[in-house]
């Protein structure tokens, strides 16, 4: 294989790693900080209201902390019946961490089908992970007007003391930002392998 071949698919492997690889993958402790136990009479969806509340992706990893139980994942049939005696997977060693390696619909249920039927039963939706896009404001021209010179603007508040400043950014502004770098790097590297193709 000629250097420059080499060079060029070396480009193709770091943009690559550079796109998908800024999507970091999240472990989930389910339940927080109960775990998973028997919910109180008053909220037997504990788990499926913890799991909806939530945004779960490929890559992630559910952590299950538990005592004298079992996490069993089941099919559509196994969760809504509280049966395991046919799942997908059964652990019950305490911690268990799952990794949701696929999309679409997971049904975990407690392999104990009275714990089970008391509530230790979650379902949740995994997705695929969409890449982040970002459309920046719209920027309007000021009115004409001579009293609005010096006024704040629509990101500019004034302080006790009296001058304007900005106005904190959005939450979001680190992952912007982390996107830019990024399209910029898949940018320069693939430039740089073709460059040294040409070359």
């Amino acid at each position: 294989m000629s250097p420059k071949t080499l060079l060029l698919l070396c480009s193709f492997f770091l943009a690559f790693t550079a796109i998908f690889g800024s999507v970091s993958a999240k472990e989930f402790p389910v339940g927080g900080v109960v775990g998973w136990r028997i919910p109180a009479k008053n909220e037997s969806q504990l788990y499926n209201v913890w799991a909806s509340r939530r945004r779960f992706h490929v890559g992630d990893t559910l952590r299950f902390r538990y005592k004298n139980d079992s996490v069993a994942i089941v099919e559509k049939y196994g969760f809504y019946h509280c049966d395991s005696s046919n799942p997908i997977a059964f652990f019950d060693d305490g911690d268990t961490v799952v990794s949701l390696d696929n999309a679409g619909t997971m049904y975990f249920i407690s392999g104990n089908a009275d714990r089970c039927k008391e509530g230790v039963i979650m379902m949740l939706e995994v997705k695929i992970p969409s890449p982040v896009r970002y459309f920046p404001p719209t920027i309007s021209n000021p009115p004409e007007n001579s009293y609005s010179i010096g006024a704040p603007g629509p990101a500019q508040y004034v302080s006790s003391g009296g001058s304007p400043f900005s106005s904190p950014g959005p939450s979001s502004s680190d992952s912007v930002a982390m996107v830019s770098v990024s399209v910029f790097v898949i940018v320069a590297i693939v430039g740089l392998g073709l460059f040294a193709l040409k070359a």
